[in-house]
């Protein structure tokens, strides 16, 4: 690569729309532009980037058998709707009509076709298992695309899909998967770590995402600094920090126009933790009272998997009719409404509460006496402090980037789509499926936050858009003798010839984070040697120029060998 020749549009400043460290770095070294919200064009150094993670993944894939399709990215209605994820997609869906006005679907994920490929082509436990993987676009209508690349409506994703005769041949395919990430990721250069997971939309079993810790995540994860327990906070399991005891008598107390936890505990003199939160959901059109205590949230996943998918919150008719009180005034004392509680309320018995009644809480309740609660359950958000549900450790939180997501989802797909085989004795049985992905550019994005510093990017040798990068100040022609021999060695070099100041070029080579660079000037020329920096570490050697294409040679190829015992 000549830059004088190439396309490599550098920014001098940050730009203005920017909203994480990623997103600044991948507009400012030209490996990105915007075409539109959440819409981005790859120019050549990004799209290099994640060519170079797509053959890392290929690779691994198939390592452990996988073996290849590309998918058509539309889809008609017809097979959402035998899945039923149709409706349930809601809004996040792309749809279109042809011009038969036959209604069709940008693929938000590919389950579906993939299990109605097997309904088609496998008939027997004897072609079983087998693993399927693609890289394709993938479309969301996102209602807010926020962190450049790592949250648009337009992204590649590797998906792989495992099909097994029973659950025990499941447990293998998604073992051989988890290691394989592992491998995938290290090999990147990623410092990640494996969480427990909501299987979301997917399906309800097993579910692992790999993680990178990073200022600019969407995620939090919970992790136990004495033990091995991580989950996503939407699943993360935890022992509740102990409220104080509330020594109040029972007491109705008006509260008028006060509704929120922080108004409430502040007038009535009591903590959040004293107060119980109640609200009031309704399933398949009865009303449904959930509590937790008031220094905590409700997980909306949590409450998915203990209510199922059905659970609307309660508009203030539904809550005068069946409480008898307006939203922000309710209780669990006194009324038949099925409850059901967070654990955290199991730590003490006395708490404040809504009165049921308009402008009125009661303070000095008691669950034990005055509550019809039918279970306590976890319900809630759990939170840096509460305890490890492993050890005696306490959880503390990391913001996070999730690299990759892994799926057990047994047969929902399967049966749905007709996909099943005959086993050993004649028997049909409907398929066993996982689901494995990996978003191509989150990871691109996510290794910036991780390499880099200091004002310079410094991108793993084996993902960086060139190996070294020669910056000629002045010197072309033993520039360009690099140039060749680099390139005659089989490394990827990139040429610095153009005719601008030296601070520009190096701003520039900062910003592209190509990880070893010569630098070729006429002062140490005099002399017969030019500078090798690694920009990962900031070392500098200075060397003869006659061995300099050897000693780069060897840095990167230790580099990677390095990487590949990793």
């Amino acid at each position: 690569m000549i830059w004088s020749k190439s396309l490599v549009p550098t920014l001098r400043e940050d730009p203005r729309q920017a909203e994480n460290l990623s997103h600044k770095i991948l507009l400012r070294a030209g490996f990105v532009r915007p075409i539109a919200s959440g819409l981005y064009n790859y120019l050549p150094f990004g799209l290099r980037v994640c060519q170079k993670i797509t053959q890392i993944i290929r690779e691994e894939m198939n390592r452990i058998g996988g073996q290849e399709m590309h998918l058509s990215a539309l889809s008609p209605r017809s097979m959402w709707e035998q899945s039923g994820r149709w409706n349930a997609f809601g809004d996040d869906m792309f749809r279109l009509k042809d011009r038969k006005q036959q209604d069709l679907a940008l693929c938000p994920t590919h389950e579906e076709v993939m299990a109605l490929i097997a309904s088609k082509e496998l008939r027997s436990y004897k072609e079983l298992p087998q693993i399927w993987y693609q890289f394709q676009t993938k479309f969301r209508d996102e209602p807010r695309p926020r962190g450049g690349v790592l949250r648009t409506r337009q992204f590649t994703m590797k998906d792989s899909y495992s099909f097994d005769l029973d659950y025990e041949g499941l447990d293998s395919s998604f073992k051989r998967h988890s290691e394989a990430y592992s491998r995938m990721f290290t090999r990147m250069g990623h410092k990640f770590f494996v969480v427990q997971a909501s299987g979301g939309l997917m399906g309800a079993g097993e579910s692992h995402e790999f993680m990178v810790e990073a200022e600019s995540g969407e995620d939090i994860s919970l992790v136990c600094p004495e033990c091995d327990y991580r989950a996503n906070a939407e699943v993360a399991e935890g022992k509740p920090v102990s409220a104080p005891i509330l020594e109040m008598k029972k007491e109705k107390v008006h509260t008028p126009n006060l509704k929120t936890v922080e108004e409430v505990s502040g007038f009535l003199g009591v903590k959040p933790s004293q107060l119980v939160k109640s609200i009031l959901f309704m399933r398949e059109g009865k009303p449904l009272l959930v509590l937790v205590r008031g220094d905590y949230d409700f997980s909306d996943e949590k409450l998915k998997r203990a209510f199922g998918t059905g659970l609307e919150p309660a508009e203030n008719e539904d809550a005068e009719k069946h409480m008898g009180a307006s939203l922000g005034f309710l209780g669990p004392q006194g009324v038949e409404v099925e409850t059901y509680a967070d654990l955290s309320l199991e730590t003490c018995d006395i708490y404040a509460a809504g009165a049921n009644e308009d402008d009125y809480h009661v303070v000095g309740i008691s669950l034990s006496r005055d509550a019809n609660i039918k279970e306590y359950m976890d319900l809630r958000t759990v939170r840096a402090g509460d305890g490890c549900p492993n050890c005696k450790g306490t959880l503390s939180e990391k913001r996070t980037i999730e690299l990759g997501h892994i799926f057990k989802l047994g047969t929902k797909y399967s049966e749905a789509m007709g996909a099943s085989v005959l086993d050993s004795e004649g028997a049909e049985r409907p398929i066993v499926m996982g689901s494995y992905g990996i978003g191509v550019e989150r990871s691109m994005a996510a290794l910036i936050d991780q390499y880099y510093a200091d004002g310079v990017m410094a991108w793993p040798v084996v993902v960086a858009p060139y190996e070294v990068q020669i910056l000629s100040l002045g010197e072309n022609e033993v520039s360009e003798k690099f140039f060749v021999d680099l390139n005659s060695k089989g490394l990827e070099a990139a040429w610095d010839d153009r005719d601008m100041a030296p601070g520009a070029k190096f701003a520039d080579a900062d910003l592209v984070g190509i990880p070893y660079r010569i630098v070729v000037g006429p002062r140490g020329l005099k002399e017969g040697k030019v500078d090798i920096r690694k920009l990962g570490t900031g070392e500098t050697i200075n060397v003869a120029v006659d061995d300099a294409v050897r000693r780069v040679s060897e840095m990167i190829a230790e580099e990677k060998a390095d990487g590949c015992r990793n």
